[in-house]
């Protein structure tokens, strides 16, 4: 081996290099962050055009860009959020042969203290409840069709989880949401084929006690908003489980990464 060949570093490296450095300005930057051009990375770090490329690929591979090709390439830019979180953590899941039971059962722990946490805001009159109200109607407009108003109903547990006030509380179980609103979603879907999705006044129920939560965060009532909101949940969950409680939880088809991608996203 030559001296030359030694003391070369080898383009994966560099390329891995490259990556971290725009990892941590994709990371550091605002939403309105772009990334400069190949031939303007090329000349930043004074490396190749396939160490660039290679760079790129390892971070599309991470979900931090979309590399487009052709006459209008570049790279387009994806800051995480919980689609992205709950993605990731629903292929360690799956892989790990978890299912919907205990998936559900972390759900039942956590989520409850979202609606409590709510409660305590001594803004909640202007931020959380006008939000909290106005996904009730919606939801309450579409008790007859299924996929609708599970889509609709699913906001609302998404609307409690993007007011918790904590930002690691709030991520951590908005990855969760998403990843179990992706399988309920999927279920409505299949069982809206069969028609056997559950009737008009299961629906109308779990508008009533999303009216019932609501009025307790208004009033304040921490103790009792957690309390109701883990009594729907459960009951929620185990129309879902009663079929599917042994399936394993599913985040590689078509249908549930279509659902975690189109999961609202609220910033508060």
């Amino acid at each position: 081996m030559t001296d030359a060949r030694r003391g070369r570093v080898p383009q994966r490296r560099i390329a891995e290099t490259v990556a971290a450095e725009l990892r941590t300005r994709i990371l550091a930057g605002d939403e309105s962050y772009r990334l400069p051009t190949q031939d303007q990375l090329v000349q930043d770090f004074g490396v190749s055009y396939p160490s660039i490329r290679e760079a790129l690929r390892i971070l599309e591979t991470e979900g931090l860009v979309t590399v487009r090709r052709g006459n209008v390439g570049g790279a387009e830019v994806h800051r995480p959020d919980e689609a992205s979180a709950a993605y990731h953590l629903g292929l360690a899941l799956q892989g790990a042969r978890v299912t919907l039971g205990d998936l559900a059962g972390g759900l039942r722990a956590l989520e409850p203290l979202c609606a409590a946490e709510c409660a305590r805001r001594v803004d909640r009159a202007e931020t959380v409840v006008p939000a909290l109200v106005a996904s009730v109607d919606r939801s309450a407009d579409l008790v007859e069709d299924g996929v609708a108003f599970t889509h609709a109903a699913r906001e609302f547990h998404d609307l409690i989880v993007a007011h918790t006030p904590n930002l690691t509380v709030r991520y951590v179980v908005s990855t969760l949401v998403t990843l179990w609103s992706a399988q309920e979603e999927a279920w409505a879907e299949a069982l809206t084929r069969q028609g056997e999705y559950p009737s008009h006044e299961e629906a109308g129920a779990a508008v009533r006690a999303h009216r019932r939560i609501v009025k307790e965060i208004e009033s304040g009532r921490a103790a009792e908003a957690e309390r109701l909101y883990r009594t729907h949940l459960a009951a929620t969950q185990a129309v879902v489980l009663e079929r599917f409680d042994d399936g394993v939880v599913n985040a590689s088809s078509a249908g549930a990464r279509l659902a975690m991608q189109s999961a609202p996203r609220t910033r508060i």
